[in-house]
């Protein structure tokens, strides 16, 4: 549905995208994930023909942002990352009148409205001015413009941008629900949206498509897990003896130790050599040791470890 080709732009002497190529697939949720200033919003921009690359070039729907702009535009819907509202408008007028710049008319505009008000739980709100609105709802009045022409494509730039924690998640699991029924493009730098809602992850840093995976593939790839055992030391012991004792254990790799809450408790870093569960052989070497465990937990590999691994290594020059 996207296929997108050593997409470039540069503003004078800065570089806001460096020759980014990828594809989205049919009916993908796609995360464009990266820390701010990394590109994301530049390459939606040029996606949605909003601007036009130094170079390189991207079809949508089969239609080349050069050669056929207007159908591009055609096929996306297109929820920027500051939502364009008329705010003085009634939210079933605004949809009316975007619906109408969509080339709607009659019966297919009335059933479009209805739609995409039940999908946007904006049944109630429809005589509301939009002006009244909460964020989040003014959110799904954005999405529900960007899907009233029924666009096979959906791009939206941030679109948590501002929401409450429980917006958000509403907003996650509309996003999922829109996904069944057509490609989804969404621009973030929280990983938590992305874990949520998406099937696959680009991860932009420096301007440049730096990952391509799943959430759960690019989450191996940060690495085992880790152990954080709290224990109390005996009088004497520090705590480089007591990383010494967790080193000696069978399937540990290494063990540091850092300052704990209290100047007795000490917090050892557990590096496995595997992937076997260690807890029980940490608890054994704790109580064999004369050692009084405060605390034992098992942090997993996470997306959050990768991104910052891939992201902080990019360039500082991207818009």
């Amino acid at each position: 549905m996207i296929e997108a080709r050593d997409l470039t732009k540069t503003y004078g002497s800065v570089r806001a995208l460096g020759g980014a190529s990828f594809e989205v697939r049919k009916g993908e949720v796609l995360g464009f994930l990266g820390p701010n200033g990394a590109g994301k919003t530049t390459t939606m921009k040029i996606l949605t023909c909003f601007i036009a690359p130094t170079s390189g070039t991207a079809k949508v729907n089969g239609c080349d942002i050069w050669e056929d702009p207007i159908g591009v535009r055609r096929a996306i819907g297109y929820l920027p990352e500051h939502t364009p509202l008329y705010t003085e408008m009634l939210v079933h007028e605004y949809l009316e009148f975007m619906g109408k710049m969509r080339g709607l008319r009659g019966n297919d505009l009335a059933r479009r409205i209805k739609k995409v008000a039940e999908q946007t739980a904006l049944g109630d709100k429809l005589g509301a001015e939009i002006r009244a609105l909460s964020k989040g709802y003014r959110q799904r009045v954005g999405i529900g413009q960007a899907l009233i022409h029924e666009p096979p494509v959906l791009i939206l730039d941030e679109p948590m941008s501002g929401l409450d924690p429980n917006q958000a998640s509403d907003m996650r699991e509309l996003i999922k629900e829109i996904g069944e029924e057509r490609t989804v493009v969404y621009s973030t730098h929280n990983l938590a949206e992305v874990q949520a809602a998406c099937k696959r992850v680009l991860i932009v840093a420096g301007g440049a498509i730096v990952a391509d995976d799943t959430p759960e593939e690019l989450s191996a790839r940060a690495g085992k897990s880790r152990y954080f055992v709290t224990v109390k030391a005996p009088e004497g012991k520090e705590s480089a003896t007591v990383a010494a004792q967790y080193g000696r254990v069978t399937g540990v790799d290494t063990a540091s130790a850092h300052t704990g809450e209290t100047v007795e408790e000490f917090v050892i870093e557990v590096a496995p050599k595997g992937d076997e569960d260690l807890r029980a052989e940490l608890f054994r070497a704790t109580v064999d040791a004369g050692y009084t465990m405060l605390g034992l937990e098992r942090k997993d590999a996470d997306l959050e470890s990768i991104f910052r691994e891939l992201t902080t290594k990019g360039g500082s020059d991207s818009k």
